[in-house]
């Protein structure tokens, strides 16, 4: 059986790599029993979880020139870029049915990772547990600062999980998996640099969030760290793209998204013999 978790980076529309990575692990049957998401990792790991073969790539691929999924209309008509609505209930109620049935009569642990506003602190929502409200728990996890609002949840208010823990593997660690596959969405050799604008938008009503974006690069930067240590005890597998394409976290360019889709795709297909060795070690 499994013993190892899998660990899937945000990173906005170059989450498709991710998808490539997922499309080809549903091709091999491979399912791992816990799977944590952030993000654009948690929505691609929705559909993971739901067997749906195919349906990354047409919800993420396909909608791209729809106005209603990203554009800069809907940020000047609701103040976010990505039509949260449309994405979130829209095209998984109605216009590319997601099989609910399905992804909850898994077996596997997902866990999907949110920020809370308040605090500045990751919360870890156990979808066992809020399994019924998963899609309003990802959206939160996918909500970016500045380009979504907030998305409340009980008694909180979520904003991106990428913001305090962008790639989970120490949870991953916490809850019981030592061994991990980590799927990133940058290459080899990248690392994060402070972000020039940072200190010129604020949230008033949430000041803690202002401080941990002026300081997210570091702590992305100190995560890439302990994944390479982690990689070299041989406890980490990691898959990332394997060259560099450019593909934007809004990118809109159809072909450059199917690029990268095959890519991690291709990355899976081109890792698999050591991935197996590794997960069966």
């Amino acid at each position: 059986m499994l013993n190892s978790g899998l660990v899937l980076e945000g990173g906005g529309m170059r989450g498709v790599y991710t998808a490539g990575v997922l499309e080809y692990f549903m091709e091999k049957d491979l399912y791992f029993p816990y799977v944590i998401g952030v993000s654009a990792g948690a929505c691609m790991a929705a559909s993971y979880l739901s067997r749906q073969k195919g349906r990354n790539r047409q919800v993420n691929i396909d909608f791209v020139k729809d106005p209603r999924y990203l554009s800069y209309r809907n940020y000047w008509k609701k103040k976010q870029l990505f039509d949260m609505d449309f994405v979130f209930d829209e095209i998984p109620n109605k216009l590319v049915p997601y099989d609910y049935e399905t992804f909850l009569q898994r077996t596997e642990q997902f866990v999907v990772v949110t920020t809370d506003c308040m605090t500045g602190e990751p919360i870890y929502y156990h979808m066992d547990e809020h399994g019924e409200n998963m899609l309003q728990l990802i959206r939160a996890s996918s909500s970016l600062p500045f380009v979504a609002p907030t998305v409340a949840y009980q008694d909180k208010f979520l904003l991106d999980g990428g913001i305090i823990d962008p790639i989970p593997i120490r949870k991953a660690q916490l809850d019981g998996f030592q061994k991990n596959v980590v799927i990133m969405t940058k290459p080899v050799g990248y690392k994060k640099k402070a972000s020039r604008f940072s200190s010129l938008f604020k949230y008033k009503q949430y000041p803690i969030i202002s401080e941990k974006l002026q300081t997210r690069y570091q702590l992305y930067n100190d995560t890439l760290d302990y994944i390479e240590k982690e990689k070299d005890q041989g406890t980490t597998f990691l898959i990332q793209p394997s060259k560099t394409l450019q593909v934007s976290r809004i990118e809109k360019n159809q072909q450059r998204l199917i690029d990268l889709y095959e890519l991690g795709w291709q990355d899976a297909k081109n890792n698999y013999e050591q991935l197996l060795a590794f997960i069966e070690k």
